[in-house]
């Protein structure tokens, strides 16, 4: 089989290889890859910017992919049942978290990082990271979903709790902001969108969101998210930008608003003014993606809703370069793919 492979850290390290074809043990499902996705997280890896949380010696590259199940190995009590050769899947982000709260051994099985990950054309995983693809989402759209899409529905359903009515921030329109935008209006919240472009704005109104904000030309951008809410603030912000946009981020929300700290795209440490949290009694959380359930739960709230993920470009398995390139220039409008194999 073909793999795109970190044979150590540095993006001029990273190949197309030819690897042995795994098989499958007791209890694991061979995957036939079709289609991975790329997440800011996977230029970190690249870098080693996870430090010894993350293989970096022949690491199969990427978290986020999904394809056909196409071989199964024994079934052990909890092994292979439900799963039959030729069903459509898609892998949970973290490999071994299957549902309840985050544990370090959980975060200690992400996919491209800790363990190998998904861009070979043949995974094998066990059946516990694996949630099957309805008919009503592509192989390209499903690849997008085990990062991006779980930790949106984190910050904004499983842990922000987002009700109709709320006033939520995103900021960008990279994927995570992009899914938050959509699930806020899938459960009735208005949706404020930052962008440093006016055309992202507009694509961005497209999908739905209330009002948008160039913070190239309002720097102050959280007096007028809080004044577009009756001077009263936002109910929850999704904070992907990091220690640049923090302090506005905590400026623009209300008293007793939510903010999800996600992303750190603009820097990853900030003097933080204590005082703006306490005396507004906010809660600031951190997300770190999600489980193989809440994947499930996203899955099937898409489905149902008929909402699809927003592709930027999709590029060819050889072409690897080109689109870790398109996403360190920081162009693209939603999620950029990548096919694996010949189809």
């Amino acid at each position: 089989m073909k793999a795109v492979v970190l044979q150590s850290p540095g993006i001029d390290n990273v190949a197309l290889v030819d690897l042995p074809d795994p098989e499958p043990g007791p209890g694991e499902v061979r995957v036939r890859v079709k289609a991975v996705s790329l997440n800011y997280r996977d230029l970190l890896t690249l870098d080693a910017g996870y430090g010894s949380r993350q293989k970096t010696d022949n690491l199969i590259l990427l978290s986020d992919g999904a394809g056909t199940v196409d071989a199964l190995g024994d079934a052990l009590d909890d092994g292979v049942a439900g799963f039959q050769v030729g069903d459509r899947v898609v892998a949970s982000f973290f490999r071994d978290w299957t549902a309840g709260p985050a544990t370090r051994a959980r975060l200690d099985s992400a996919l491209g990082g800790a363990v190998d990950g998904m861009f070979a054309e043949l995974r094998v995983l066990p059946s516990h990271s694996l949630v099957k693809v309805p008919d009503a989402l592509t192989d390209v759209e499903a690849s997008t979903l085990p990062c991006a899409a779980v930790t949106a529905w984190s910050a904004l359903v499983s842990q922000g709790r987002v009700a109709p009515g709320d006033v939520v921030l995103t900021q960008g329109t990279g994927g995570v902001s992009l899914f938050a935008l959509q699930f806020a209006k899938m459960a009735g919240a208005t949706v404020i969108a930052t962008s440093s472009s006016d055309e992202k704005l507009a694509r961005a109104r497209e999908l739905g969101a209330d009002h948008g904000i160039n913070y190239k030309e309002i720097s102050d951008w959280a007096r007028q998210a809080r004044a577009l809410n009756n001077g009263n603030g936002v109910d929850h912000v999704v904070e992907v930008g990091g220690a640049g946009t923090l302090e506005q981020s905590i400026k623009a929300t209300r008293v007793g608003g939510t903010v999800s700290l996600i992303g750190v795209l603009s820097g990853a440490t900030n003097d933080l003014r204590l005082p703006l949290v306490v005396t507004q009694n906010m809660r600031l959380q951190g997300v770190t993606v999600g489980s193989r359930d809440q994947l499930a739960a996203v899955v099937g709230a898409m489905a149902a809703g008929g909402v699809r993920p927003v592709i930027d470009q999709v590029f060819e398995m050889a072409d690897f370069r080109r689109a870790f390139d398109h996403m360190q220039s920081g162009r693209h409008f939603g999620k950029i793919c990548l096919g694996v194999g010949s189809s």
